[in-house]
């Protein structure tokens, strides 16, 4: 997912899996952090004692950038406040960007979560940046929630106002950032997969870091991590992409007729023919800047989508709304039914989440009905997989 401001799509970050090695320069200019800021934060590498750990970290000082100081966390999960240079010259640091509604991170997490287990133990301390795309994920207890049931142990930041993903010169969730024993950043992931290279690059810095230390036994001797529950995605056959239902956030995928006006409330009739790819409401709505808000008791979400899986990012107040999911015509079963779904094909909505609400058994293109039971139900992105 991208995120506002940035509203960049990170689905194609995901397609393209870029891999970045980091070079001797930066990619571009910090983007609305002064220079001055970011080289403050800079932090300096362990005093070298000896000739060999000079030179390597001379030789690393004309290569990589440092490690910087995060700058003003607004809230610290799993762990107390802390500083990042407390771990340079100790561990080595794995930098997770994410933001908890979003698919890309979730498809991540399975991944981070094993090797935290795997090789913590060994030296890797991995970071959780939580940059929020929506406002609800600047809520304190709701990332604390999505950390909890997402089985995250190691220490997350949050980011509110996004100072620390500027600082670390990124646009996209998820980014994730490998910083050595010496506190240079060494290497560079943008979206998913990658992940085989990614965990070489570790095993690699985690030997380099028991060298360093003079540490007996090191990661060499451990297996590459398999994490139990992963959701295999094609891509290429997916055919619809993130739709976001805000007044500011939309991109073109919303079809009904009567568009969008930021502050009012709209009410939607759905049209005779729809197209593929577009979302079309009935009912009231109230249009937000990034979502839109059920007005009425009773509602409707239609969209023709190309894909296997399809999640939606909402949230309700009080007892919640109560949603029925029909593909094609019929209700879902058993064959397109998700963790969220449950029989004949009602998701329940109360806390501001990513809701997965079709899990198909394979690609393709159908017609998504969502009819909505409970007035206050806001819908903020649908994403697929």
């Amino acid at each position: 997912m991208t995120k506002r401001p940035f509203l960049l799509f990170v689905a194609v970050a995901a397609i393209v899996a870029a891999i970045y090695v980091l070079e001797p320069r930066k990619e571009k200019e910090l983007s609305g952090v002064p220079a001055s800021v970011a080289a403050s934060q800079e932090i300096a590498a362990p005093v070298a004692q000896g000739v060999a750990n000079t030179k390597r970290i001379a030789e690393k000082k004309m290569k990589y950038e440092r490690a910087k100081e995060f700058i003003s966390p607004d809230g610290y999960i799993n762990t107390k406040p802390f500083r990042l240079s407390d771990a340079i010259g100790k561990k080595v640091i794995l930098i997770d960007f994410w933001t908890y509604s979003c698919i890309n991170c979730q498809r991540t997490l399975p991944y981070l979560t094993a090797w935290d287990a795997q090789y913590g133990s060994e030296g890797l301390l991995i970071i959780g940046v939580h940059a929020p795309e929506f406002g609800f994920e600047k809520v304190y207890d709701n990332v604390a929630v999505a950390v909890k049931k997402a089985g995250i142990h190691y220490p997350v930041i949050l980011d509110n106002a996004h100072a620390n993903m500027r600082l670390y010169d990124t646009l996209y969730w998820p980014t994730k950032y490998l910083i050595d024993i010496d506190g240079f950043i060494v290497y560079k992931h943008v979206g998913e997969g990658g992940y085989g290279q990614t965990e070489q690059v570790i095993r690699r810095l985690l030997e380099e870091r028991r060298r360093v230390l003079h540490i007996a036994e090191g990661a060499s001797s451990l297996g590459a991590v398999r994490p139990g529950k992963i959701d295999e995605v094609d891509f290429g056959s997916i055919g619809t992409p993130e739709i976001y239902l805000g007044a500011e956030t939309t991109r073109g995928n919303f079809g009904s007729p009567e568009g969008f006006e930021e502050g009012r409330v709209i009410r939607y009739v759905l049209p005779d023919t729809l197209a593929p790819n577009q979302v079309y409401l009935e009912g009231e709505w109230f249009n937000d800047a990034d979502h839109l808000r059920l007005q009425s008791a009773t509602g409707k979400i239609v969209l023709i989508y190309k894909a296997k899986s399809v999640n939606l990012v909402a949230g309700a107040p009080g007892a919640g709304a109560r949603l029925m999911i029909k593909v094609d015509g019929r209700y879902i079963g058993q064959s397109y039914s998700c963790e969220d779904a449950g029989d004949g094909g009602m998701v329940k909505v109360s806390g501001h989440d990513m809701y997965h609400i079709i899990c198909g058994p394979g690609y393709g293109q159908h017609k998504l009905e969502i009819e909505v039971d409970g007035p206050g139900l806001s819908i903020y992105a649908l994403t697929f997989g």
